[in-house]
């Protein structure tokens, strides 16, 4: 006998799911003009669109701030490829077979299906999405593979210190 499990037996994830990447993504393809990116540097971009506020002179970040938030690198990959693969199934993106593997791009659709977005998030993010195509498309993927390297261990490490200054205190 087969069970079937109704939506109240699921456990409901609303944040970090892969269609929440993936849309996210959108905005960044669409806004790359027909560049096409690998997988690599989209995990990047989509932890930069929304901790914009960890780099150097980027606008607030979208998210909060939350403790050892660098180490969401290590376990957004999957992520990220999945919410690529639902927005392709939808026909939201292309895939670009290239010598150094699979690059994804904006379809004729992204554009189109991105303005009937009207939130006030969708606007934020596509804010973000235009600084972090501006301030990164000119890295080589080893520049920013180096950038997120050295940088990964700060991010969300100011809880670290600031746990430490109120033990001080006591």
């Amino acid at each position: 006998m087969v069970q079937q499990m109704s939506f109240s037996d699921q456990q409901a994830r609303p944040f970090n799911t892969p269609i929440e990447s993936g849309m996210r993504l959108l905005f960044v393809l669409d806004e790359a003009k027909g560049v096409a990116f690998d997988l690599r540097r989209l995990v990047s971009y989509d932890y930069l669109l929304v901790h914009s506020g960890d780099v150097e002179g980027g606008p607030a970040s979208l998210h909060p701030a939350v403790p050892f938030r660098g180490g969401e690198l290590l376990v957004k990959r999957e992520l990220v490829r999945a919410g690529l693969d639902a927005m392709f199934a939808k026909e939201l993106l292309e895939k670009k077979f290239k010598p150094t593997g699979i690059c994804y791009c904006a379809s004729e659709l992204t554009g189109a299906f991105l303005q009937l977005l009207a939130s006030a998030y969708s606007s934020s993010l596509r804010a973000r999405a235009t600084w972090v195509v501006s301030r990164f498309s000119t890295y080589t993927d080893e520049m920013l593979e180096s950038y997120m390297t050295e940088n990964v261990g700060r991010w969300g490490a100011e809880f670290d210190r600031l746990t430490a200054i109120k033990e001080l205190e006591l």
